[in-house]
């Protein structure tokens, strides 16, 4: 079998999403998958293809001013181009696509069909519907979180977008989606619904996953990171990925205010960019006085990220958009971590509330600190929470598990190509 996977980045080191589609093609060659994958870069040096993790991946050339996304990502002909040709050279049995809403752009699901592939289509995000990450469905701070209005509509948009709205936008996605995707994908229930809720039918779930790391984590190496980071023995409750208000970073600082007169120790420690750390959370952080208790590490990769994990002491998902499944939970459940996580989307089917951590509305910053001062204060606690969440990834989370369903798919995949050339 062949499998064509497009995606917006190409980058395993960059993003959760990315290096999970390159470890499940990575598990199917087992299976005689022959895996190629499209691209796009914005460099022309880099418009050529490159071999990444054993596989040939196709970048071709597309940069544009972000204010025409809307607009370009229907169909970007500078990409569709190069991939017709890829598409006849190669000529995948499944053409399977994953971001590709500023660049890729919809249109190729609708070549990947006129090829006489399958074609699966896997949201990881809400952009089949929205413009960016989704924080007006539950009201925010004034209704408390407690709304759950998720249709897309002119009088949310327009405020939001201004000039970037496109009304067909919506429309025209949708038509693709349903003429020319065979199997379509949520990562989570939470993100299923919100779809649905926006006329995109027929989504079924399957739940994100990743390569467990099954090594001991090194004392010594753990230590080292926090000298490194001059973290001696204090508490760490730690937020990571990309630094945005909507990922929880003011939420995180505010956590933090209302922990520290329980648990004296505590420090929240930031994985992630110093300078987007102070352009979006640097001014609330010396309002509330708590700078010296926040670390920010900038980038991480590689076994400096694996060690912060294992400084780490609790894992913080406070997200004020739709979170739609985060990876980053299932990475710190890997590394035997209690998470305590937003209530806003995916994050309460990866974490087991009273179980493995506990699902709190981030809104109620007395409420989500007040767990995070508890596991900061009760090593038992976090032990028997952090070895459930283990088990809990092992069960569910794990890396030959989503092999096997997106291999289950493909072969119905091609059974339904089979049956309709039979009818025809």
């Amino acid at each position: 079998m062949r499998v064509l996977h497009l995606i917006d980045l190409y980058d395993p080191k960059i993003g959760s999403s990315i290096r999970q589609m390159y470890q499940m093609a990575d598990r199917m060659r087992a299976d005689g998958v022959e895996t190629e994958i499209v691209s796009v870069t914005q460099n022309p040096a880099e418009a050529a293809p490159v071999e990444i993790m054993g596989f040939r991946v196709h970048r071709i050339l597309s940069d544009y001013p972000v204010r025409w996304r809307p607009i370009v990502s229907l169909r970007n002909r500078r990409v569709l181009g190069p991939l017709r040709g890829i598409l006849a050279s190669f000529k995948p049995d499944v053409v399977h696509a994953h971001l590709i809403h500023s660049h890729i752009s919809y249109g190729a699901l609708t070549l990947a069909k006129q090829s006489g592939a399958s074609v699966v289509f896997t949201a990881h995000d809400v952009m089949t519907f929205c413009y960016q990450k989704l924080d007006c469905y539950h009201g925010g701070e004034a209704a408390g979180g407690l709304l759950r209005d998720y249709r897309a509509h002119w009088s949310k948009c327009v405020p939001c977008q201004r000039f970037r709205y496109f009304p067909p936008r919506n429309a025209m996605i949708r038509n693709i989606m349903n003429r020319d995707v065979d199997v379509k994908i949520a990562v989570s229930d939470a993100l299923r619904i919100a779809i649905e809720a926006n006329d995109l039918k027929n989504f079924r779930v399957v739940h994100n996953a990743i390569e467990i790391d099954g090594r001991p984590t090194d004392p010594a190496a753990a230590a080292g990171f926090r000298k490194k980071f001059e973290l001696g023995g204090d508490l760490l409750f730690t937020i990571a990925g990309r630094v945005h208000e909507l990922k929880g970073h003011l939420q995180a600082v505010k956590i933090l205010a209302k922990v520290l007169p329980k648990c004296p120790r505590a420090r929240l420690l930031v994985m992630g960019k110093k300078s987007e750390y102070e352009k979006y959370v640097g001014e609330l952080t010396d309002a509330l006085g708590v700078r010296a208790r926040v670390t920010v590490t900038d980038w991480l990769d590689g076994e400096d990220l694996r060690n912060a994990y294992a400084a780490s002491d609790v894992f913080i998902t406070p997200s004020v958009c739709l979170d739609t499944f985060g990876l980053v939970n299932v990475e710190a459940m890997n590394y035997r971590k209690p998470v305590v996580g937003t209530v806003f989307g995916g994050t309460g089917e990866v974490v087991e509330h009273g179980v493995t951590g506990y699902i709190e509305n981030p809104f109620d910053v007395d409420a989500f600190a007040s767990r995070v001062a508890e596991l900061l204060n009760d090593a038992e606690l976090r032990r028997t929470m952090g070895a459930a969440g283990y088990a809990r990834l092992l069960d569910k989370f794990s890396m030959p598990r989503l092999a096997r369903d997106m291999l289950a798919i493909y072969g119905d995949c091609r059974a339904m190509g089979a049956a309709k050339g039979n009818r025809g």
